[in-house]
């Protein structure tokens, strides 16, 4: 199949646009009465975007399960011009998702109260904390016992699922009503889709940006007067910040925060994070494997370098108290949101969250950027370290979808349902609400980068740019390190973390002989599932 991976060219040539110069808002339109069918249907489609915007406002406090609702309500027109009054009753549909920070699912159920209340089906909930993800769907997986009907799944397990054949192909209907032209370039095919069948209903387009506390930075910074744009310089401000104050909270003050304990195979990003920098060379899209041999690269002296990086930063007791028991949640909402720490690798949404989320004290020093670079970078095919500044976006998890499983073939009311549902989740309007605002996701359509609209939600101009900004330029990178969706790649992560946590706790050696730990370990599972067919597979998801 031919799974050619783009750039991340979600802008449009035609567009022209930069992180500073967005689509402007359409102009003015005139009285309904006096337009066509059409336009008028832009125009009440513009309203409900600028009034879901103000649920609750940017400043009132953390959205609650009432807020969820109103937006869900208040976005039922697509599902409305699809599905009659009525139409599911009697239909019931499990939904297996996550139940994180009080988002994801949380919000899904709020959202879909209304859609229940119109259609008449009834949605049975099955909630997964992170850490827990991973292995209860590969154990679904594994023994064919699938016991969901919709699922909110990440296109790294693509591989697992839909080459399984274990989902249902999107209907036509579906990708008019969810806009799927609106999607950026990098979530259009193939990622969701399958031997040319499409699968997957987007509401997330992750990749890790950088966000940084400008308190720290400056004239009179404690982290100094330039913000760190370096790997080699994010370790040398770490270090330099033990013992000093934070200038917001007047606790000690920390700077770079790692996440030390695993989460579920999820908290391997945030060393790729790192590895990216010094493993992914403009000469190859390749960075985890070999694509020859799917040997793994894991244990080469760009990941090794990572692993040591850390080290470095536990020897030097610059993290905060027990950090070996912090997970990636941890650090985001517990820490940096929280105001430990100056520096964090993550999620674009810790963006939103900062301005929204009643639990955030940072959201007027916060800026963002993209992956910082390495002064240095190792080119994997001459096995030589160059010395050259070398930036890679980690595209990491490719975002959140929703698809639905195979159960649902051979009732075409309950497929239908099940369809309309995930539809209503990635409608455009709802989505850009959950960009907006505290959710677990991130923009990733090409109307949520229209400056304009977040502004109307309360967002000040500065603060938005930078925001959408760091998406932007990390989404459309060059050099961008991007994931590949092979089957079983979260059981690479997975076993990757363990080992992590028993190097990060001195149980091994050093770093070299903990990166190989990890890559013996990925040498068993490739073995396990096939050598050959994971080589075709990697080969054709970074398109080579």
């Amino acid at each position: 199949m031919d799974m050619k991976v783009e750039l991340y060219n979600y802008i449009r040539a035609a567009q022209k646009m930069n992180r500073r110069q967005m689509l402007k808002g359409s102009a003015a339109l005139g009285a309904v009465a006096m337009i066509p069918k059409a336009s008028a249907q832009a125009a009440a489609h513009g309203s409900v975007r600028a009034e879901i915007l103000k649920i609750p406002g940017v400043g009132a406090g953390s959205p609650t399960d009432s807020d969820w609702q109103k937006v869900g309500e208040m976005c039922l027109g697509a599902t409305k011009e699809n599905v009659a009054e009525g139409e599911f009753a009697g239909v019931e549909l499990t939904f297996m998702g996550l139940n994180n920070q009080n988002l994801h699912n949380f919000l899904f159920r709020g959202f879909l109260k209304p859609w229940e209340a119109y259609t008449g089906a009834k949605i049975n909930w099955i909630d997964l904390a992170q850490a827990d993800y991973n292995a209860r769907l590969q154990q679904s997986i594994a023994t064919g016992t699938v016991d969901f009907d919709i699922i909110e799944m990440g296109a790294p397990f693509e591989g697992d699922v839909l080459g399984r054949g274990m989902a249902s192909e999107m209907p036509d209907w579906v990708k008019e009503q969810i806009d799927m032209d609106d999607y950026v370039d990098y979530l259009k095919d193939p990622v969701g889709t399958w031997d040319g069948k499409t699968y997957r209903v987007s509401i997330d387009g992750d990749c890790h940006t950088f966000a940084y506390r400008k308190d720290y930075f400056g004239p009179d910074g404690i982290g100094g007067a330039e913000v760190p744009t370096t790997w080699q310089d994010i370790n040398a401000v770490t270090k330099e910040l033990v013992g000093k104050e934070d200038p917001l909270t007047g606790l000690p003050a920390h700077g770079y925060l790692d996440p030390l304990k695993g989460w579920g195979g999820f908290g391997f990003y945030f060393l790729e994070n790192r590895a990216a920098a010094y493993a992914k060379h403009p000469n190859s899209p390749a960075w985890l494997f070999d694509p020859e041999t799917m040997t793994p690269m894991v244990n080469n002296p760009a990941w090794v370098q990572a692993i040591q990086d850390v080290m470095d930063l536990i020897e030097a007791g610059a993290y905060p108290a027990d950090q070996i028991n912090a997970d990636p949640g941890t650090t985001a909402f517990q820490q940096f949101l929280a105001g430990t720490g100056s520096m964090l690798m993550w999620w674009g949404d810790v963006g939103s969250s900062a301005r929204t989320s009643d639990t955030s004290v940072v959201g007027d020093v916060v800026g963002f950027g993209i992956n910082p670079a390495s002064d240095r970078v190792y080119n994997a095919q001459a096995g030589a370290w160059e010395e050259t500044r070398n930036e890679a976006p980690n595209m990491a998890y490719i975002g959140w979808g929703v698809y639905v499983m195979a159960t649902v073939e051979g009732d075409e009311k309950k497929k239908k349902a099940a369809w309309s549902a995930a539809a209503h989740l990635g409608g455009k309007d709802l989505s850009l609400w959950a960009s907006a605002y505290p959710s677990g996701f991130q923009p990733y359509r090409q109307s949520h980068f229209q400056f304009e609209e977040w502004e109307e939600a309360g967002y000040d101009r500065a603060f938005v740019e930078d925001y959408l900004g760091s998406n932007a330029d990390s989404y459309n990178h060059p050099n961008a390190a991007i994931e590949p969706r092979i089957p079983g790649i979260f059981q690479y992560y997975s076993v990757a973390e363990d080992e992590l946590a028993k190097g990060y706790a001195g149980q091994y050696g050093s770093a070299q002989e903990t990166a190989d730990a990890i890559a013996a370990a990925w040498e068993k599972i490739t073995d396990q599932i096939g050598r050959e067919n994971q080589i075709a597979l990697y080969k054709a998801s970074l398109g080579i």
